[in-house]
């Protein structure tokens, strides 16, 4: 009988220690957390809270205006730690403010940027913004050094980090121009990568640094930039890069096409009319009819098919068609011809 009470308590002793263990190790688990539809935050709230025996409940969703890319102002917060709480803001460009200490914040500015911790590089990184739109001067000294450490946020796997340093991308392109165009190349391959990858969030960012890029540098060059990509192995990455070769293209116009060539530029558009994804056809398509346009106003031998009577259009071809035919292969110049062909 007393040894099967002696049994009973070192059960229960064992049992009582091994609450206390667990339970000193859910107290010591300690996780930065970020509030906010983040999906890095989501998965880790869900494995901190299986890890607790908790049930994850998932946060509620923001309303329209502020779930919006356009809003004015989106905020996550990390928790309270030994130096207080911190905040991470994502503003527009129209809603930033001047930097009251701007030259002390250059100081500092490329260690900061370089810094491992992340909130001290988003911080770094939203002056860097300021100082390009408000000083846009005081950059121009290091501007290839700061260009590095924003590509290296962009390449960041952390989602709300890399999310920063593409605004900062978009304001440092609209800033700086044709400044950036011996700066332009790694930038642009992380642009076309981040803007072909899954984050809903991240890609719509790197999608707006990019329509920045093709309006605020000049087409001619960047359609020397976007050439090797347009080959690219990786069909969305290519499909990107023919949006913006077209929307570079429309820049041009008639005399800016003709003065570029309008073989390399046809035989741009002819090759992504078969393309696997349809982004990357309608960019073609979009972008043949912008250059038959521009082929009719700048050949003094195109007519239109009204000037062509009955007997002239048996013996003689369209100067169009005589064109699409003499820089691409039959069938290549038969998709181009059907394209103009409905639109016109």
């Amino acid at each position: 009988m007393s040894q099967m009470a002696l049994r009973n308590m070192n059960a229960v002793l064992l049992t009582e220690r091994r609450n206390r263990s667990n339970s000193g190790k859910k107290r010591a688990m300690k996780v930065e957390l970020l509030s906010g539809c983040n999906d890095e935050n989501l998965d880790l709230s869900k494995r901190v809270a299986a890890a607790n025996g908790c049930h994850f409940q998932q946060p509620p969703s923001l309303p329209a205006d502020r779930a919006s890319p356009e809003s004015t102002l989106a905020m996550e917060t990390a928790p309270a730690t030994e130096h207080g709480s911190a905040e991470l803001e994502y503003v527009v460009s129209e809603d930033l403010k001047d930097l009251e200490d701007a030259h002390v914040q250059l100081t500092t500015l490329l260690e900061r940027l370089d810094s491992k911790e992340w909130l001290v590089v988003c911080e770094a990184l939203n002056h860097t913004r300021q100082l390009s739109i408000f000083h846009t001067d005081l950059l121009v000294p290091i501007l290839d050094t700061v260009v590095a450490l924003v590509i290296k946020s962009v390449k960041n796997p952390r989602s709300a980090l890399c999310k920063t340093a593409l605004m900062t991308s978009t304001d440092m392109v609209m800033a700086y121009q044709d400044q950036l165009l011996d700066l332009l190349d790694p930038l642009l391959l992380q642009l076309l990568l981040k803007a072909s990858q899954d984050k809903r969030f991240v890609c719509e960012e790197a999608e707006r640094t990019l329509r920045g890029m093709t309006t605020s540098i000049s087409p001619q060059p960047m359609l020397q930039k976007l050439q090797p990509y347009v080959n690219h192995r990786n069909p969305r990455v290519r499909a990107k890069a023919a949006m913006c070769m077209y929307n570079s293209v429309s820049r041009l116009g008639a005399d800016g096409i003709k003065q570029y060539g309008m073989e390399p530029l046809i035989q741009l558009a002819a090759a992504q009319l078969n393309d696997r994804l349809p982004e990357a056809r309608e960019a073609a398509r979009k972008l043949v009819i912008d250059l038959h346009t521009a082929y009719c106003k700048c050949s003094p031998d195109v007519r239109s098919k009204t000037d062509f009577d009955a007997a002239d259009s048996d013996k003689k071809r369209d100067p169009w068609e005589q064109f699409c035919l003499s820089k691409l292969s039959p069938i290549t110049a038969q998709a181009v011809l059907r394209v103009t062909c409905i639109a016109t």
